[in-house]
């Protein structure tokens, strides 16, 4: 294993903490009976001369679910596939055209909880060899690479904004352009956690 996952190594060895999208909201009283469908999303590092890189995708403005939003290559678990780590690699392929022959897959973060009634199982990959990145036409619009040296407390902050009738607060860690926020900030904020001082 090349010298520079060895933090992401440490970081899984770690244990964690619950995730949901209501971690800042604590006085939410969720049903005790809600079903939660399983999905996987996947985030792949590539090391680069400059250091390692997460691949993230911006969706299509035009989507009914987040459009625009930041996230991870993923999404819900088919029939077809044997899991949610099998899932996040079938929509890696598919959205972004990175073949699962090129990924190794170092480990799994807590699985997130989100409002839209997903149990989402972070996978934490490292990319194997070289692709070349392709949108998935009318799904992504955007596929970037953020530095691992984002992934620092500081650069995390929570804001708020209503909804459903109250306010929500939320983790954002915004990168140049990108406002990235919601599960996807809150699931790299648990990794940054693992990642210790």
């Amino acid at each position: 294993m090349p010298e520079a996952f060895a933090p992401l190594l440490a970081a899984l060895a770690r244990p964690g903490r619950p995730s949901s999208d209501y971690d800042l909201n604590p006085g939410t009283v969720l049903p005790e009976n809600r079903k939660l469908r399983p999905a996987g999303v996947l985030a792949a590092f590539e090391e680069t001369e400059a250091g390692l890189r997460l691949y993230l995708t911006k969706r299509a403005s035009h989507l009914r679910h987040h459009p625009g939003q930041i996230a991870f290559p993923g999404g819900k678990v088919d029939p077809g596939d044997a899991g949610p780590v099998a899932a996040a690699l079938r929509e890696a392929e598919e959205e972004i055209g990175l073949p699962r022959t090129a990924v190794e897959i170092l480990g799994t973060l807590e699985p997130h909880e989100t409002v839209t009634g997903f149990m989402v199982t972070p996978v934490i990959a490292r990319l194997t060899a070289s692709f070349t990145p392709r949108p998935e036409a009318g799904e992504v619009d955007e596929i970037f690479t953020v530095p691992f040296s984002h992934l620092t407390p500081a650069s995390f902050h929570v804001e708020a904004r209503r909804w459903r009738g109250g306010m929500r607060s939320y983790y954002v860690a915004p990168f140049g352009p990108y406002y990235i926020w919601g599960a996807t900030a809150r699931i790299l904020r648990g990794l940054t956690d693992r990642l210790g001082p």
